[in-house]
Order: C-alpha cells, then structure tokens, then sequence
C-alpha cells in the first residue's frame, strides 16, 4: 500500500506556498513542487521533503538520499539547515517546522478542507464510535462523507487502502492529501478523529472545522503526555480561537466544563452544550437498553423532545449519539435524517457482535483500552447473562493504567480471563501481572479470575463452556487485524478468532491451556 494522493497533482512554485510564513533561506525559489513528504523514503520527483528533528536522529542527516529520489526542496529546522549544509536544491527553515508543513501541505493539495463539511471529534473514548455515527447520519441525509480515523480511512462504502502515517490522525501532508482525494471523488463532508497527538504536533493546523465536538478525558497516553493535565491541554487546542465554527462539548465532566468555558469566553466559535443537566442546549435524559444489543433515549433541545434509537448498548454510546446529533445539526442537518442514519449504524470493533449462529453465546468484540472504556462497556452488557470477560493490555504504552483495566473488569465479570493484547517489546507475562493484580482487589462476589498465556488460547477458553445464555466480551484490539509481538505483527482479527474457537470447540477441538488464579 501507498500514500494516498490525488490523481492528477498540480505543482506549485515553493515561493508561494511558503509565502508569509516568516521563513529564511531559499523563500523566493520558483522550483515547482507536486508533492511532500517527511519521510526521506517516500520522496517522489518534484517533492518537498521536510527535515524533522527526531528523537534519535535528525531528519536532515537524510536529506542526500532524498535529493536522490528527485527532491526539489528541503524544509527543516536552523539545526537541520546546519547538517544539510551544501544542497544544490533549495532549503528553507522555519522556527516550527510542524506548523509550517501543515500550512504548506493545504496550500500544495488547494485547501481542500474549504470545500468539505468539516466535523472533528476529540476525546480518550467514543471518537470512533462517534464518527462512524456521523457517517452513517449523513449518508441517511443524502450526502457523501468520508472519514478519518482509528479503523482506517473510508468514503462512502470505499475502504481508501494506504500506508498509515499514524494510528488515528494522519501527519499533515498525509492529511491533507487524503482530503484532497476525498474532495476530488465528490465527497460532501469529512468526520474527522482528532487525537491529541494530531493536536500537539501540529497535523490539523490549517484545517479549518465547520464543526468539533469533545466527548470526555480519561486517563490515556501518558507515556506520550508529561501529565493528565498536558494531556488535556492538547484536547484543548482543537477548542481554541479560531478552529471551528462552532463547538459541541459533553458538559457532564470537569473537563467537558473547562472547555465549555473556554469558548464562551473567547465568543469565536459558536457554543452548544449537551448532557443530563437542563441548562444543557442538548439535554439526554431517560436511558434504556434495549437488549440484546441496543439503547434508546430522549433528547431534549429548543424545548422539543426527540426519540434517539441505536443499535449499539450502553449509555456511553448514546452520550456519543447525542454528541453526533448535536454536530450534526450545527452544520445542518435535518434532525429527521440525523436520527433515521443513527438508529441503523454499526461500527466495527465496537461493541460488534460475532454471530456464532444458534445456540451459540453473545460474542462482543470492543477496542476497549482504558479503565473507563472496559467500565462503559461491560456496564452495558450487564442482565443480559454470565458476563466472561477477555482483557489484555498494550505493551509500551501507559502501563499504570493495567491495574485499572484488571479491576474494572474484574468488578462487573462473572469470570475475567487476563491475556495479552500488543505486548510489542514488552514481557507478556509480566503485563498481565499488572492487570491481574488489579482484577484481584476488585473480584466481585462469586467471581472468577484466570490467566491465560496466548490471546488465542485466551479466546478458546472463554468460549470452552459457554452456552447460549453466556456473554463473552473480548476486549482492547476490537477492529485490529494484527498482534503486535515483539518486533513483528501477526495477522489476527479477534472477529474471526472467536468463530474459529466456536467452530473448534463444535468438533471437539478446542485446547483452551488456562490456570486458575
């Protein structure tokens, strides 16, 4: 797979697209450029490359092999400028080279954003959810949208195959060039998963929103953030003058507050608020689940009520709902389109359900990777039958919120089964130390607690003795098609590990290699 980009790339002279930006060196250069790239691997003729400093090395130490591969120009940074040193292409250097490229990469690809509906969500859980909600409401409005995010790039029903810059939010150039496709394809809007790594290193400067909404804060990434508070100022930014049009922002938390204030103070996006309280503009009140999958509640907002119906459990997804309609909305659409889209939409990895055919338990698969997201979701799943949990937690990532994880579900579990997620370069075993030692303090009464070495053995032992009236939630990798070990990724999809286990466990083969706790 490659880097998305336009079909037919037109070039621009470097002169214009660094025009204003306060830049020194070759800034008057009409050397035509068609494409850019921070990565000296990606080059194509013709490219701008962009010399970043790196944690390791610098980005300009690569600049020789990018002129090979038919750069026409450097942007970097005073130190890069120093290592690229005699070039015979033109270099121009900035002070925040990140701000830079992303001005430049939607200057090179013609603003597309301009064009497009924008709506970019943030917050630790329910991006996705929330935009492939969005998607399936404008799509019952009649219009073409696109989206970016966790689970890949998509418009309409088109799966846009490519080389990921990033897990969620693209970098800049990539961004931006993906937006320019969507727009040359016909696309009329594009929902937007904005992380708050894409907020602090620059990737959505440059696009303007027409809408951003803010879901909630956890505790996530902070092996990436210095702090909780760090994190949440990086949230933050997608908030500030100037970004949007107007705001959507869940008030039910102190952050969500925090937001809400920040905007009405600084009066230049327009402001709507949603939650339970009624000086909410968009009040949810009445929760109920509609088993086995589903929830319905009323929304209150310009003193009408509305009946919001979805396919997916759990009051948490239908905070994310109420969010979607509230955005939705803002860039009007008619709330009759809105919630007929609503009701119908499915998102894979998300509280996804395997059918195992008859007789077969309730199989959940749900990208839950937070303490507060395995909360949320098991929550949902409660009165429905015997609750057996798969949890696994990431390795190389934040690995204080394991203990959390375990507990919660150990809390709301009849039987909580410990196995490993993406261990990466970490000690498996150790990793699920952490998160049973967690589950352990929280057991609930009459609860059971195993570990299991092996997601795949994990999986067959939940489903070794489950029967119809059982619900098995596998969590933490929810669309993933890949186990991340060591330093190589095997292909595995916990969808289709649950049907085979089935199918095994069917004809007598299942080898499900637990110990108790």
């Amino acid at each position: 797979m490659t880097s998305i980009r336009p079909a037919d790339p037109t070039a621009a002279p470097l002169t214009t697209l660094v025009a204003g930006l306060g830049l020194v060196g070759d800034t008057s250069s009409f050397a035509p450029i068609t494409g850019i790239t921070l990565s000296s691997r990606d080059v194509q003729p013709g490219w701008l490359y962009v010399a970043l400093p790196g944690t390791k090395r610098h980005g300009a130490e690569f600049a020789q092999p990018a002129v090979e591969s038919g750069a026409a120009a450097v942007l970097t940074d005073e130190e890069g400028a120093a290592i690229v040193g005699g070039l015979k292409i033109p270099v121009v250097v900035a002070d925040d080279v990140r701000a830079v490229m992303a001005t430049v990469s939607a200057r090179l690809f013609g603003e597309p954003a301009a064009h497009l509906t924008t709506l970019g969500v943030t917050g630790t859980n329910g991006k996705t959810t929330t935009v492939a909600l969005i998607k399936a409401a404008l799509a019952s409005a009649g219009k073409l949208a696109g989206t970016i995010g966790t689970i890949g790039f998509r418009l309409g029903a088109e799966e846009l195959r490519s080389s990921r810059s990033t897990v969620t939010t693209p970098e800049s150039p990539d961004l931006q060039a993906l937006l320019a496709v969507m727009r040359e394809r016909g696309a009329d809007a594009v929902a937007i998963e904005v992380s708050s790594h894409a907020l602090a290193l620059n990737r959505v400067d440059a696009l303007p929103f027409d809408v951003v909404g803010f879901l909630n804060l956890g505790r996530d990434h902070l092996d990436f953030h210095s702090s909780l508070e760090d994190y949440f100022e990086a949230k933050a930014r997608l908030f500030e003058p100037g970004r949007a049009a107007a705001s959507v922002v869940w008030i039910d938390g102190e952050a969500g507050q925090e937001i809400a204030s920040r905007v009405g103070e600084h009066g230049q996006s327009r402001l709507i608020t949603v939650g339970t309280s009624p000086e909410a503009d968009y009040r949810m009140s009445g929760y109920r689940a509609v088993h086995p999958l589903g929830g319905a509640a009323t929304v209150t907002r310009g003193g009408e009520e509305l009946i919001l119906e979805l396919s997916l459990p759990g009051e948490y997804n239908m905070i994310d709902a109420v969010v979607a309609l509230a955005m939705l909305e803002a860039v009007g659409v008619p709330a009759e389109a809105a919630l007929e889209g609503l009701a119908k939409a499915q998102i894979p990895g998300r509280m996804q359900r395997v059918d195992l055919g008859p007789g077969a338990p309730l199989v959940v698969v749900d990208f839950a990777h937070t303490p507060q997201a395995v909360e949320a979701a098991l929550a949902s799943l409660q009165g429905i039958g015997q609750l057996v949990t798969v949890l696994g937690c990431g390795g190389d990532r934040d690995a204080e919120k394991r203990p959390g994880m375990g507990a919660a579900a150990a809390r709301y579990s009849d039987v909580t089964i410990v196995t490993d997620d993406n261990p990466r370069t970490e000690d498996p075993a150790a990793i699920r130390a952490a998160v049973m030692a967690g589950a352990r303090q929280a057991l609930k009464p009459g609860g059971a607690l195993q570990e299991v070495a092996g997601r795949r053995a994990a999986i067959e032992a939940a489903l070794a003795s489950a029967s119809e009236a059982t619900v098995v939630a596998i969590l933490g990798k929810g669309h993933e098609r890949g186990q991340i070990l060591a330093e190589r990724t095997v292909d595995f999809d916990d969808v289709e590990e649950a049907a085979r286990a089935w199918r095994g466990r069917e004809e007598g083969d299942t080898d499900a290699r637990a110990h108790d706790a």
